[in-house]
């Protein structure tokens, strides 16, 4: 009988039906575990799982299966997300693409959407919990994330339960999950730093930055957790692990700061022009995309980062400094142009050829000071009197 390596999307069930385009194959068994080469530390084995045909006809030798550790379990993971807008739903495709099982709830009525996709919507979050979800993913906006979490019937749910999140901050999730769930719940907290529009044509190479908050060592949990950050490794993602503090500090100067200029760009009602350089392309590029997020994301980056108040403190003196700097140097040219080569009132003239006959005359200088004083009339701030 011939043998050959096989690789499936999706995970499979030990001791279920496998069908392919082709042959209908029975999963028998585990046959032995193997390191994968080159995996992060979301996922580190191979399990080769002998397949028999059911039809005699064929018989496959072994299936090469990704699952998250060596004990992992092929079953896939029952995902619940909180919060089904349009990043929930952006993230429920990348779930179901790696082959699990996506249960929903949010205000609004997806059940349709859910029900194209292959997925389960749920009215109310007691009818998800009841379904006990291995995890529960939490993708409501920041400003609502406290009472959710609080109103979740957290009885209902496995006592081993994950816990996990996608928000912009991650010291404040953290430490509202830490408060109210039980000890024996799983904390995940994580940000894939990408979304709906950067990530459209796939996840490779996008950063998913994640720090494992409270989970065991060992057990069903461990398992769950290292299966369920698997799902964005296989996806491609380059997994940053780090604290909430480090996520939040380096956050606050580059997520915050890039919202924050996207929104003072917007003001200026700035349009493409026929000369548009490279530069002026990605600053057009970065207000479309920052005015796209919703005006309570900005707040709640800045409301709910303690880092966020220091960079705008240090942007603001950024922008002065700049300034200063600008009107400074405009300011010592006019002070040449029109204090010094104009003779204060009462001054003795001389016949020196170096004194009034490089003079400009009256118009050059209302030029000259309109740039720097277009608020001020210019008889008021400088006289000028013409030679006789």
């Amino acid at each position: 009988m011939a043998s050959s390596s096989l690789r499936f999307a999706q995970p499979t069930f030990p001791n279920s039906i496998l069908k392919t385009k082709t042959n209908t194959f029975f999963v028998s068994k585990s046959v032995f575990l193997t390191p994968v080469p080159n995996k992060g530390k979301a996922s580190n084995a191979h399990a080769i799982t002998k397949l028999a045909c059911v039809n005699k006809t064929t018989e496959i030798a072994a299936c090469n299966q990704i699952i998250g550790d060596v004990n992992a379990k092929l079953t896939p993971l029952r995902i619940g997300i909180i919060g089904f807008g349009n990043f929930g739903q952006f993230i429920a495709k990348g779930l179901r693409r790696q082959g699990h099982f996506v249960l929903a709830t949010s205000r609004s009525d997806y059940s349709e959407y859910c029900k194209q996709n292959g997925m389960q919507f749920f009215r109310n979050m007691d009818a998800l919990c009841e379904e006990q979800p291995d995890v529960i993913l939490v993708c409501s906006s920041i400003l609502s994330t406290e009472n959710i979490i609080r109103s979740i019937p957290i009885h209902k749910l496995k006592p081993d339960t994950i816990f996990a999140d996608v928000l912009s901050v991650k010291q404040f999730p953290r430490n509202l999950f830490l408060e109210i769930l039980p000890p024996g719940f799983g904390i995940v907290c994580t940000h894939p730093m990408f979304g709906p529009e950067s990530g459209k044509n796939g996840w490779n190479g996008l950063p998913f930055v994640f720090e494992k908050v409270r989970v065991t060592d060992t057990g069903a949990q461990a398992e769950k957790c290292t299966q369920f950050l698997d799902i964005f490794e296989q996806e491609g993602c380059r997994m940053v692990e780090m604290t909430c503090e480090e996520h939040d500090r380096h956050a606050a100067g580059s997520q915050f700061i890039t919202h924050t200029i996207g929104r003072i760009l917007s003001h200026l009602n700035l349009e493409s022009t026929p000369i548009n350089t490279k530069g002026y392309e990605t600053l057009l590029q970065l207000t479309e995309n920052t005015i796209s997020d919703s005006f309570d994301l900005y707040y709640g980056l800045f409301m709910y980062n303690v880092n966020a108040t220091e960079q705008m403190d240090n942007l603001d003196r950024a922008f002065e400094t700049v300034k200063q700097k600008l009107y400074s140097r405009l300011h010592d040219i006019l002070r040449k142009q029109i204090v010094e080569r104009v003779p204060m009132q009462g001054e003795l003239r001389t016949k020196s050829t170096n004194s009034l006959s490089y003079l400009p005359d009256g118009e050059s200088i209302k030029k000259l000071a309109s740039l720097s004083m277009s608020e001020i009339k210019l008889s008021e701030a400088v006289t000028v009197s013409s030679p006789r």
